[in-house]
């Protein structure tokens, strides 16, 4: 019997991919791929579209330094069927658009069934700002961290929340140039960086799911919106698909915790396949630790590398010594992954072929092989 067939799609945040670097555009790529894989591991940056999600019953929904950890051997992930979502809002956030906020909140557990528990505001403001590097990657700082996480750890130990939903006060900046380009379908999401602080704060701390919605004023309507950024043109709040994501969310596990029993479904890195990533995006902690060679530990693992989604990073597998399959397009990705999931070689589909040649042996091997036969006990 075959093992399940397991792919993870990465598309960096906040490093201005051209497919996956705005509202939920990698989507459709998640769909196609869920349809060739047994089971999809990506994380929020690829699912999230605002208030437009999509139901992959064989997706996992993993933040970004819980799929690190797990793509590192130190976490499994081990699928639900429903978690109980503590929502936590920044006391920065104006009532008037708190209140929607908890609207969207009440419609999630009205019209979709999502099991919410009561929500915390936090005691503080976060006070969240926001920062872009020297590549055009775009990060942020929150100035009361711990703000952050008192609002969660009550919500977990006082609610029974199995997984947070932060909505974070977001500066608004209606008239910079970053923003009016990321609209119009270039340059760099300007608070993606920010929000990946967010959320691996509190998944580092608690090891539960967590991702983030920016909470910011409507903007002025503007009818040159490019299609790619046009899902957070939609309202007042992105917090529906982060919900929906976490409501199915994986929960981690660790080998090494007291407590831990193996339970038949848990999922690690060496049943991994393949991954699926921009060409120009190969450094991230997932991807190192997911190509390092076969070990006793790690089955061999796909590395394939999509050039046509440009990134404002220059780390391509060939920087970094990594055997990668390097490939246009997600179409062409999904016709490599088609192939090694019914175990054809790629080499099978191309008009030419070369012949098979002889490996050299080297000195120490040549010679005769003795056996000495034992008895069995």
């Amino acid at each position: 019997m075959k093992r399940p067939f397991t792919v993870v799609l990465i598309v960096p945040t906040g490093i201005g991919a051209t497919i996956g670097g705005y509202a939920g555009d990698a989507l459709p790529v998640a769909r196609a791929i869920a349809q060739v894989a047994d089971c999809l591991i990506t994380h929020p940056n690829v699912l999230n579209g605002a208030q437009l999600y999509w139901n992959l019953p064989n997706a996992l929904y993993v933040e970004g330094y819980g799929l690190d950890q797990f793509a590192a051997g130190h976490w499994g992930l081990r699928p639900v069927h429903q978690n109980r979502v503590g929502l936590v809002l920044d006391r920065g956030i104006e009532p008037e658009l708190r209140l929607r906020h908890i609207q969207a909140a009440d419609a999630t557990r009205a019209t979709l069934g999502l099991d919410l528990t009561e929500y915390v505001v936090t005691d503080a403001p976060l006070n969240v700002s926001l920062q872009t590097a020297a590549s055009g990657a775009t990060w942020g700082t929150i100035q009361n961290p711990d703000s952050l996480l008192r609002s969660a750890e009550a919500l977990i130990q006082k609610a029974g929340a199995t997984a947070i939903a932060v909505v974070a006060r977001f500066p608004d900046d209606v008239d910079s140039a970053a923003l009016q380009n990321y609209r119009h379908g270039q340059g760099v999401d300007p608070i993606a960086g920010a929000e990946a602080v967010i959320s691996h704060l509190v998944v580092r701390t608690f090891q539960i799911p967590c991702a983030h919605a920016p909470a910011l004023l409507p903007l002025p309507l503007d009818p040159h919106v490019a299609p790619r950024s046009a899902a957070e043109e939609l309202g007042y709040t992105f917090l529906p698909c982060v919900l929906v994501g976490l409501s199915r969310a994986p929960q981690f596990v660790t080998r090494s915790h007291p407590a831990f029993t193996p339970q038949q479904g848990d999922l690690w890195a060496n049943q991994v396949d393949a991954v699926v990533v921009p060409a120009t995006a190969c450094g991230g902690s997932a991807v190192m630790s997911l190509s390092q060679s076969s070990t006793a530990e790690r089955s061999s693992t796909r590395i394939i590398a999509v050039r046509d989604n440009q990134t404002t990073m220059q780390v391509s597998p060939d920087a970094l010594g990594i055997a990668a399959t390097q490939v246009e397009s997600y179409l062409e990705a999904l016709g490599v992954l088609v192939a090694q999931r019914v175990g054809i070689s790629a080499a099978a589909l191309k008009p030419s072929m070369r012949s098979l040649t002889c490996l050299q042996q080297s000195a120490s091997t040549k010679g005769t092989v003795q056996f000495e036969h034992k008895a069995l006990d």
